[in-house]
């Protein structure tokens, strides 16, 4: 179902896709990007691969681990423990909440089951037949950041819970596709926000992509919809820019809450959701996966 392998398929949409980039498409004309956003060199791009391959490893051994009985604490136990493995440092442990009085982050995955969104927080209740669960992880090494996220299938689970799995995955590779094709994200991001409308799902407006690079969130932002905050402050895409896509898309609303635990984010009508993400740099030659192991 997902690789990070990096071999992205061939457009499937490819009515989607026509007039990426030409006189007129969405971004066409709109305001130049922040100039805070950080441009990487090849040899710094370079450099965020091998994080990047650390943080494949490790979703790598999670994916083999999803079978009903696992626990999440299982999966965040062989995390830590590839992480170790590479001196990598992680990248979620003690995160600071945005949120007064609350605590830090206190795991090195985030672990969100069915009708959690993000940032859910690893426990020992065993995972059944049934259940999906998405796994966001990242990690520090060499002073560069890789973050990526998977949503797997814990056995057997119902077609129209599979069909969402499917959806929020295409709308990932299809946005790095495109990203090959358009000028500005604006125009990504629109052939995103289509593609998930048009298979019956909602995109998760609360939580954007971001970039990424010697810390895990820089500028950009990096929405999976379109607004007029995007239109009035467009990302160019340009080799060098370097940003971490995660479509977050959901069964039956957009509308999420937190819980009291400060992070672990739900659907409002508690209908499931998935989570996808790849760090992906614009080179000269286009779009790369730095998130992914060979062959």
């Amino acid at each position: 179902m997902f690789s990070h392998r990096g071999m992205i398929p061939r457009p499937s949409l490819p009515s989607l896709l026509t007039g990426l980039g030409k006189k007129g498409a969405v971004g066409a004309g709109a305001a130049k990007p922040r100039p805070v956003i950080k441009l990487k060199s090849p040899r710094e791009i370079a450099q965020m691969r091998e994080a990047g391959r650390v943080v494949a490893r490790a979703l790598d051994r999670v994916r083999q681990m999803a079978v009903p009985g696992v626990t999440t604490a299982d999966m965040e136990e062989a995390v830590t423990a590839v992480f170790r493995e590479h001196d990598a440092t992680p990248l979620f442990l003690g995160y600071p909440s945005s949120v007064k009085g609350k605590p830090p982050f206190p795991a090195v995955i985030c672990a969100s089951v069915n009708h959690q969104v993000v940032h859910g927080i690893p426990n020992r209740r065993p995972l059944k037949e049934g259940d999906i669960v998405s796994i966001d992880t990242g990690c520090r090494l060499g002073g560069w950041c890789g973050d990526s996220a998977v949503t797997l299938a814990i056995g057997q689970i119902p077609p129209s819970v599979q069909k969402l799995l499917d959806v929020t995955l295409e709308t990932l590779h299809l946005a790095i596709r495109a990203m090959g094709r358009g000028r500005h994200w604006s125009e990504v991001a629109s052939l995103m926000e289509r593609y998930v409308k048009s298979q019956g799902f909602y995109v998760v407006e609360k939580f954007v992509g971001h970039g990424i690079g010697q810390d895990m969130h820089e500028e950009p932002q990096v929405p999976n919809f379109i607004s007029e905050a995007l239109r009035k402050h467009d990302i160019r895409l340009e080799p060098g820019i370097v940003l971490a896509i995660e479509p977050m898309v959901a069964m039956g609303t957009k509308d999420v809450r937190t819980l009291d635990d400060g992070w672990t984010v739900e659907t409002k009508d508690r209908r499931p959701s998935a989570h996808f993400e790849h760090t992906v740099a614009m080179t000269p030659d286009g779009p790369r996966v730095l998130t992914y192991l060979e062959d």
